[in-house]
This record gives C-alpha cells, structure tokens and sequence, in this order.
C-alpha cells in the first residue's frame, strides 16, 4: 500500500510524499468518510490514490468546519493527521484556472516542517495542479524570489522568513483567504509572538484563521480573541489516557546526573530499538551524546539549529536509508518530524513542559504499534514527572537501571539467538573444511568455544563493568544531597522570585545589547531558544536596561547557554554572553 511507502524525513525543496497522520487503514470506529466531508471529487480521487480510506477524528471535525468559512483553534497531539486537516480544505478551495497568486499562508515554527507541510500540500493537489512553495531560513532567498515571481497558490513559511519577504514586498498577502499557524504553541515559545501578529495584520481582515497546536497556553487564546472571528475550539483528547497511549510502554529511569550518559547507552543495549529518538535541551548536550553514543557502537546522528540544511538533509538521508539507528536532536529541531520505523522515544532530560512530553511519545504508537517511552530523569526532577502523570492520567512505572549482571545476560541471550539461526540454515556443511583443519590441533569444544567469543565480540558485547547506582526511590522525595524538602531557588535580579520552567535552580546570563538596541523579551527568547534548544519556559525573568539584558535560565544550563550564544546575532549586533553574578 502507498501509505507504508510514504517518507516523511524528505528533506530537500523537491516535492516529495510525507506522512501526516492520516493512515489508510484507520482503527477508528466511526463511518465517516472522506466524500462526507464535502471534498471536491478530483480531490477524493486523489485520496484514495494515496490509499487514504477514512478521516482521522481532527479531520472529521474540522474538515466541514473550514469548508463552510470558520475560524479554527484546533488542538491535537503529534500523530493525529492535523496537516490533512488544515491541508485538504487549503486544496480544495483553489481554483486553479485563476492566476496563481497567494490564497493560503501556513506559518510553522522550523524548516523541516515547512518542507514536510508543502510537500502533503504538493501531494494532495497534485491532480489540481496547486502550486506551493516552502520559503524558511538556510535556503537561499533568490530561489524562494523566483519561485514566488513564477505564482503560487499556498506559500508555508517560518516566521523569520516569512517578514523578510514582507518588507521586501516579494511576498503579497493581499489576496490571501486564509491563514494557518501550525503549532502555534512552539512559535510562541520560541519568541515569535510579534512576528506572527506582524504576519496576521499584513493579510486582509477578512481572511480565515486556523490556529493548530498539540498544547493551548493562555497566549493563544490572547491571540485567538484578537485575531479571529468567533472561533471553534475542535479538541481531539483530554491529555488524559488516549487509544494511543495504550500502546506505548512508559517508563522512567532515575539517574544521578552523572552517570545518565552510561546509563542510556545501557538502556539501550537491553532495548535494543530498531530506531529512536533521543531528546536533548541543547544543541551541545546534543553533539556531546551523539559522539558518546557512536563510540559505544550504535550509529547516531545529531540534529539541532545549528546545522545547515545540506547537513539536515544527510541526516535525514542516513535514517531514510537504514544506516543510522538513533537520532540524537532538540525539540525544535525535530518539530514534525516523523519515521515510520520509529520504536522508541527517549528523554534524556524530562521535559519542563507537561504537553511536551506527550508530543514528543506521540511519535510512537501510532497506527496500532506499539511503542516505548522511557525517560531518564534526576532525582530533583521528580515534581516534573508528577505534572506529567497528572496531566496524562497514568502512572509511569519507575525501573532500575540495568545492571553489568542483567546487560550480561542480554547479551548471551542475544547470542544464543543468532548462532541458533545460524544452525537452522542448510549450508554449514560449507564450513566442514574450516573445521577439519583446526580439528587437527583443537578439539571441537575450543572450536566452538572460540566461534562463540568471535560472534559474541562482534555482536558489539564488550561491557562496563561499572555498576550505576540505584537513585530509583524518587518518591520519597529526597533531593541530590540525600535531604529532604525543597531547595529555594535565587531570586532574579529584579528581586522578583526565579522564572523559567525547569526545576530546580535559575541561573543568570548577561547580554550585551538591550533597549538601546531595540531589544525587546521576544528577541532575547527567541534567540536563546533556536541557539540552545531550550524551549520559552524554561527561559525567564528577564531584565533589558538601557544597554544590556539579564536572562534568566536554568542553572544547569547557563554554560551551554554561553557556549551556543557564541555566534549569535541580536538585532543585527553581536550577542556576547557571561554568566551574570549578582
């Protein structure tokens, strides 16, 4: 079936088909069809070439709703057909016969989206002859200029890219009908909030606004009640325990912060994932774990913000073709990202955010596979395993770090497992030769002694013999220095108390320009968010002065802060940053 042979890691600006959710063979129990919908039939055609039979539950409920001219705020996981939903109704209304001018503007948070949302578009109204085009950062803007000079219909953009083109006046909103903010969450974490509303003024008040998100802060609703006409709210799932989470296999390992490194590659080697997701805060814990994880023998890749798009590209070029096994990125990076191999998501720090977490295992478990989950969290991070089994309904089942004794057994398990195979295929007797000759000075037991060892060296089966202590008894509520009760944090140096999502303490970074720059909060979070992989919430209190910031972070990350900041531009100034002492 198409479905199966769909590849939703393409990452080059060719048009090229991506899986958004809506699978072919759908588990749900209703008896809508796509034709229910009011689709128009050359689009139906096109569906059901693709092999899609029925809508997901986001498409069923917001589909009629597009279609007949409402504002949208539609809230759904990862893994729910949300690009269908805002998509088929794009294509729909396109009349192809007119010129081809932008109607439809869908903004998303990073390139890789951009590129997999314009090329669902591309698929879906191939047979209509819909002309889209993907303008983001990393690409270079004459080819984005000539492509928007030829005519289009749907125009995808990040936010930074999408105001250059206004100023330049290459991008004309006026004729835009509607308006998509695609994961609008993670747009306004990330900094965006004047960018988007610069974009939403540019366009005709009358146009149509769609407003998607896995999660629904209070600052969407402020931009909902002043951007949009009597909306509807289409929730998909309370947060609570969903169909798919049922298939997902939760699990938590705590683990003192400087063992987590070891811990994973041990997690790992019991799990054996045929290919997995590795989430990291920073662009720096990133590169450090993928090195970490490739001299322990598994093939692993990194993606973060700081990489161009020919080196995205040859990342996602190694998954597509099997030859890496682990992806070791930041949240950001790996916005829409989906791999139909994919088996297991791992954090490797817990998530501030509640609703982050349930986006990112969203990516397994989809379709009626099961998946795993697990997370490695620090003893101070349980209160954030709390929220998050408050906010899903489900308790995580706390384990113990493997041990050398249990790794041992894998692995002979393991091995026992693939000489077996080895004995039931019909050509040993190929072998016979190789035996006869080391029969004559060995006997049959060394031999096979020997052939053991050389399969089970091979199997990548060397072990550290360093045992991990037990931090697995995180509810009794004990902190790193074995004491109970909770930490005060510092205060920022406002005099207010500490901001930032994380737990634990807030640390301080000084900035080097401020309002004399024109720096304004969204310019400083945005900045340290795309830099350091850090997301809005965790970033705060902030205090601009005349002619310089002071941020708040946490603690635990201020020097990656530093580190990623290094190269960065505010403003069009130089960012210099240090860790601000009060």
């Amino acid at each position: 079936m198409f479905h199966s042979l769909l590849k939703p890691l393409v990452m080059t600006d060719s048009p090229a088909a991506v899986d958004d959710g809506s699978a072919p063979a759908t588990t749900s129990t209703t008896s809508t069809t796509f034709a229910d919908l009011g689709l128009k039939p050359a689009l139906l055609h096109a569906l059901t070439e693709l092999g899609y039979e029925e809508p997901t539950p986001i498409q069923a409920e917001t589909i009629p709703k597009l279609l007949g001219g409402h504002d949208i705020i539609g809230q759904a996981a990862t893994g729910t057909g949300k690009t269908a939903a805002f998509a088929l109704p794009i294509v729909n209304g396109i009349d192809e016969s007119t010129p081809a001018r932008p109607v439809a503007l869908v903004v998303v948070p990073t390139r890789e989206l951009a590129v997999q949302v314009s090329e669902a578009i591309f698929k879906y109204g191939r047979g209509s002859r819909v002309k889209v085009v993907p303008i983001f950062g990393g690409q270079p803007i004459s080819r984005q200029f000539k492509a928007l000079e030829r005519g289009v219909h749907v125009v995808i953009a990040t936010p930074g890219r999408a105001i250059d083109h206004i100023k330049r006046r290459s991008l004309d909103l006026t004729n835009v009908r509607t308006v998509v903010l695609d994961e609008a969450d993670e747009m306004l974490d990330m900094g965006f909030t004047e960018d988007i509303e610069a974009i939403l003024k540019a366009t005709p008040d009358s146009r149509q606004t769609v407003l998607f998100s896995a999660t629904m802060p209070p600052r969407i609703a402020k931009i909902a009640q002043t951007y949009q006409s009597d909306p509807i709210t289409v929730k998909i799932g309370s947060g609570k325990q969903t169909k798919a989470s049922t298939l997902i296999r939760q699990t938590v390992y705590v683990v003192m912060r400087n063992y987590k490194a070891t811990a994973l590659g041990r997690i790992l080697d019991i799990e054996q994932p045929t290919s997995a997701i590795v989430f990291c805060r920073t662009r720096t814990e990133v590169d450090e774990l993928a090195v970490t994880m490739n001299a322990r023998g598994y093939r692993a890749e990194a993606l973060h913000g700081g990489m161009d798009q020919k080196q995205r590209d040859r990342v996602m070029s190694r998954l597509r073709d099997g030859s890496a096994e682990l992806l070791v990125a930041t949240d950001v990076a790996a916005r829409g990202l989906d791999v139909d191999s994919l088996t297991h998501v791992i954090n490797y720090d817990v998530p501030s955010a509640p609703e982050s977490y349930v986006h990112r295992i969203g990516r397994v478990g989809r379709a009626g596979r099961e998946g795993i989950a697990i997370t490695i969290a620090e003893p101070r991070q349980r209160r954030l395993l709390k929220n998050i089994e408050r906010l899903t309904g489900q308790q995580i089942a706390v384990e113990k770090v493997p041990s050398v004794s249990d790794l041992r057994s894998k692995q002979i398990e393991m091995t026992v497992g693939a000489v077996s195979e080895a004995l039931a295929v019909p050509d040993l007797e190929d072998y016979q030769p190789i035996l006869d000759a080391l029969g004559e000075s060995h006997s049959e037991r060394d031999i096979a002694l020997a052939a053991l060892k050389l399969v089970h060296t091979a199997r990548g089966s060397a072990v550290d013999d360093r045992e991990i202590p037990d931090a697995s008894d995180w509810k009794n509520g004990r902190d790193r220095d074995g004491k109970g009760g909770k930490k005060q944090g510092k205060r920022a140096p406002s005099g207010k108390p500490r901001g930032g999502g994380g737990d634990g303490e807030t640390g301080f970074v000084f900035v080097n320009v401020g309002r004399k720059a024109g720096v304004r909060p969204g310019d400083l979070v945005g900045a340290i968010a795309n830099e350091s992989g850090l997301t809005g919430a965790d970033i705060g209190p902030i205090r601009i002065s005349e002619n310089y910031a002071v941020v708040g972070v946490p603690e635990s990350d201020v020097d990656n802060v530093v580190r990623a900041m290094r190269s960065t531009m505010i403003r069009g100034k130089q960012a210099r940053l240090r860790r601000y002492v009060e």
